[in-house]
């Protein structure tokens, strides 16, 4: 199963990217990590793209899919794959379809994971990430046993910059601007299925599973 997760920030894309790659057995391909990876590992590619993410820009469209491109010819994602976080936009689109030909591997569906914004926004800005081992916490929903501490490994635990309330509104408005108009581009392909992204992880799972599970059934 080849899919595309659409969804503005906070929707929970990597989240059930992850549960859906273990029922699939499929590679997740999350653009935002493999940026981060970028930045952390100071490559070219990861220095462009560190200040733009630090703003809550998008990040060029060469640069991420150069990036994604070389993710897809990795042998785990010849049985299938969840794209997270790509495309956003029309032209990154085109060109994952593309790359998808040249390796003769089309696209199964594209799930659109919708919620509200003010959801998005508490979602978002009560985040914390364990700056030592990357575990992730919130505020409301998993709150550390002692405030700004992990409690897996003892670090401190930090608001990313693109989680602040004015880089989230902003990140929301580019998301609106560049990346809706691709809800419209694969619903045209006959493509897109659309989730409702609110409730527990696990309401959610179910419903992308139910969903994963009809378009397997189709002919």
């Amino acid at each position: 199963m080849r899919l595309v997760l659409l969804g503005p920030p906070g929707a929970g894309k990597g989240t059930q990217a992850k549960l859906l790659t273990a029922k699939c057995d499929a590679a997740h391909v999350s653009a935002g990590d493999l940026l981060r990876q970028a930045v952390a590992d100071g490559s070219e590619l990861g220095q462009t793209a560190k200040p733009i993410m630090a703003q809550g820009a998008l990040v060029p469209d060469g640069v991420v899919i150069e990036l994604i491109e070389k993710r897809l010819r990795r042998p785990d994602c010849a049985g299938g794959y969840i794209l997270d976080g790509f495309p956003r936009t029309l032209r990154q689109a085109e060109a994952l379809s593309e790359v998808l030909k040249l390796l003769h591997a089309p696209l199964d569906m594209v799930l659109s994971v919708e919620v509200s914004e003010d959801d998005l926004v508490r979602r978002l800005a009560g985040r914390r990430i364990c700056r030592a081992c990357g575990s992730m916490f919130h505020v409301d929903t998993k709150p550390p046993t002692r405030v700004g501490v992990c409690d897996n490994c003892g670090g401190p635990l930090l608001q990313r910059d693109d989680d602040k309330e004015d880089t989230i509104r902003h990140r929301l408005r580019v998301y609106r601007e560049q990346t809706e108009p691709l809800i419209a581009y694969y619903n045209t392909m006959g493509l897109l299925r659309r989730i409702d992204g609110h409730g527990t992880i696990e309401e959610i799972a179910e419903r992308i599973h139910q969903t994963v599970g009809d378009g397997q059934e189709q002919p």
